[in-house]
């Protein structure tokens, strides 16, 4: 007669059955709050969605009716066809890129030299660079006009992709700020190494600085797209041509030529705010990391 030896004791107890249940139900009440708090930023979506594929009378009966009979999906090809949109969007993009560009670089060297960079007045020069945020975007309206006025540059693309390649204009300030309170999270061990091995601050700056403060410049490429791309005060005073509308543009236009047919411009509205939800979607493991601002620890 063979005996069988017990399995070894591990020293972990197996926790009771009742004490899972109340975990359960406290992860059930955190997700029946978080889907409570959803619908009411979503319905606005859902509500735009429903109306660019339906008709018009449909629309607006009562009570309202949530699933479209029939699905009017020719809404999308009639609205973007009613307007040169495609074109309308290749320039929003061109100003986008643009603004991204200049501001991710322009804004990180700043942040770079009020983080990393010692020098004479850099925490007064500092402190006046943040009182700019409480300046109001209409007191620098008119004389901003005014100067690109003089320089001859209106009906162009530059008063709207110019300002930021310099830090500070605009939104920049916020930028900045960001980008600085990330680069404090790094270790300045780090620069000192670089510095005995001979680097100079601009390769610390690029080697080091930047590859790990990629979640705050996701954070400031998300906002500084979507305020360019939801931009429309900016182009309506600076842009006349039709050829060089963009998408703001092109919707405020759109309204006023086809008043009536709103599933027209719920469907044009839908497409132009797409791009934003699918940026949004690819990077926002980025974006959740970036405002945290938890970087790293020493």
């Amino acid at each position: 007669m063979t005996v069988t030896e017990a399995p070894p004791r591990t020293g972990r107890v197996a926790p009771a059955a009742g004490s899972r249940r109340p975990r359960r139900y406290g992860k059930a009440l955190v997700y029946l709050a978080l889907a409570a708090g959803a619908v009411p930023t979503l319905l606005p979506f859902v509500w735009l969605v429903r109306s660019a594929l339906m008709r018009d009378a449909q629309m607006f009966v009562a009570p309202p009716e949530w699933i479209p009979s029939p699905f009017q999906w020719s809404n999308f090809t009639e609205a973007l066809t009613a307007q040169p949109f495609w074109l309308y969007f290749v320039n929003t993009v061109v100003i986008a890129v643009i603004s991204v560009l200049g501001t991710v670089l322009t804004c990180s060297i700043a942040a770079f030299s009020f983080s990393r960079l010692r020098w004479r007045g850099r925490d007064l020069t500092f402190a006046v660079l943040l009182s700019a945020v409480m300046l109001p975007y209409a007191v620098t309206l008119i004389p901003t006009f005014v100067m690109w006025q003089e320089l001859g540059a209106l009906d162009t693309f530059l008063p709207l992709t110019v300002p930021s390649w310099f830090a500070g204009a605009g939104g920049g300030v916020f930028n900045v700020f960001l980008l600085r309170q990330f680069f404090l999270t790094i270790p300045f061990e780090l620069d000192e190494a670089a510095y005995i091995d001979g680097a100079s601050p601009w390769r610390v700056f690029w080697t080091i600085v930047m590859p790990l403060s990629k979640p705050a410049v996701v954070v400031v490429t998300i906002f500084t797209f979507i305020g360019t791309w939801n931009d429309f005060l900016g182009p309506l005073l600076y842009l006349s041509d039709e050829e060089k509308y963009t998408l703001s543009l092109g919707l405020a236009s759109f309204q006023s030529v086809y008043l009536t047919q709103w599933g027209y411009l719920m469907a044009a509205s839908a497409a132009v705010i797409a791009p934003i939800i699918a940026l949004f979607f690819f990077l926002q493991r980025y974006f959740i990391e970036g405002v945290t601002l938890t970087g790293i620890k020493n």
